[in-house]
């Protein structure tokens, strides 16, 4: 094994092997108020973004899902596949149309759609997560054994009403196809589509978004997940110090008619998620590696968080405060080799 090295590729001292080696006993110690609070529960992932088309990114998300199942968390991940569908239905000659933000899905669309989503992208991630173990991830099918069931919906634009083709919003999760892959120790893999309730025999293109937020209520997640291509929600965008690091349902219900169009199934996804009884939804920046571990695992977290109650505020501070005092950075006195207080946040000795 290749020694540790500093920035400039010499190898380290004894000295300062010992602090390197103090500082990752130190992150490692961070988790463990996450590791307690989740183990033995359910978290779901929705995977898009950046990190659905960058070869790096995706592998790290696929490290990350591994991570989490074997630190006792029950990962399941949620996908979507709008770039990979674009560039399939292309290939065929097929036109994207969008109305009102969503993709108009012909019956000749849908099939490209589905095989897609269930053939492409959702073996992709399967593989990916499988590299690490065989039979670790296993593929779940929106539209196998009924786990999503959905109504048509058309849009409304300037006025206008418009029908979306193959287009709907779940109705009905059956949850019992997902529950019994994690009971056999398995990560499942999510794809977002839905049986047509009307036509059985008909598939629904459905919101990804929408589809972790619904699956993850099925499930009584103890936490959402949601990966984009921003850092966080922004009270006053684009004031980039106005980033949210905690919002309750109450306050995001205002905010969320002033949102970007792009945020908002996210946001609603979470909103609904966190009134129908899960623990918390956050929604991180897929474009940072390992985002994911950052934000369960670590004091800083990587993300915006809604919760349920304003009163949450308080449990989240008071539980980072604790954690900063107990796993402030340690450092070494290169002179004596001996560990000396740790310094907080703001660089004030502990």
């Amino acid at each position: 094994m290749a020694a540790d090295t500093n920035g400039a590729g010499t190898p380290l001292t004894k000295e300062e092997e010992h602090e390197f080696a103090a500082v990752k006993a130190a992150t490692l110690i961070e988790s463990l108020p996450w590791l307690k609070r989740f183990s033995g529960k359910v978290v779901v992932v929705k995977f898009g973004g950046n990190a659905m088309v960058n070869e790096d990114l995706k592998r790290a998300f696929a490290e990350d899902m591994v991570y989490l199942r074997y630190a006792g968390l029950h990962p399941v991940v949620v996908h979507g596949g709008g770039p990979q569908i674009s560039a399939a239905l292309k290939e065929q000659g097929i036109e994207s149309e969008f109305r009102g933000g969503y993709r108009v899905t012909t019956t000749e669309a849908i099939t490209v759609v589905r095989d897609v989503l269930a053939g492409e992208v959702n073996r992709e991630i399967v593989d990916l997560v499988n590299e690490h173990g065989e039979g670790l991830a296993v593929g779940v099918f929106g539209d196998g054994g009924s786990l999503f069931t959905g109504e048509k919906k058309g849009v409304v634009v300037d006025g206008q009403e418009y029908d979306l083709g193959h287009v709907g919003d779940i109705t009905h999760v059956d949850p019992s196809g997902v529950l019994a892959a994690i009971e056999a120790g398995r990560i499942p893999v999510v794809s977002s589509i839905a049986i047509d309730d009307a036509h059985p025999d008909q598939a629904l293109n459905v919101n990804a978004d929408a589809a972790a937020g619904a699956l993850a209520i099925a499930l009584r997640a103890s936490k959402l997940m949601m990966l984009t291509d921003v850092p966080g929600l922004y009270r006053n965008w684009p004031d980039r110090d106005s980033i949210v690091d905690l919002i309750a349902v109450d306050e995001l219900r205002e905010l969320l008619p002033s949102l970007a169009s792009g945020m908002i199934p996210k946001m609603t996804a979470c909103l609904d998620a966190v009134v129908g009884g899960v623990g918390g939804a956050t929604i991180i920046d897929g474009r940072i590696p390992h985002s994911i571990l950052l934000e369960v695992f670590t004091l800083r977290g990587a993300g915006t968080e809604v919760i349920p109650d304003p009163s949450r505020r308080t449990e989240n501070q008071m539980t980072h405060a604790e954690i900063g005092r107990r796993v402030a950075s340690p450092s070494i006195d290169s002179s004596t080799g001996q560990h000396v207080a740790g310094t907080d946040e703001k660089g004030h000795q502990q």
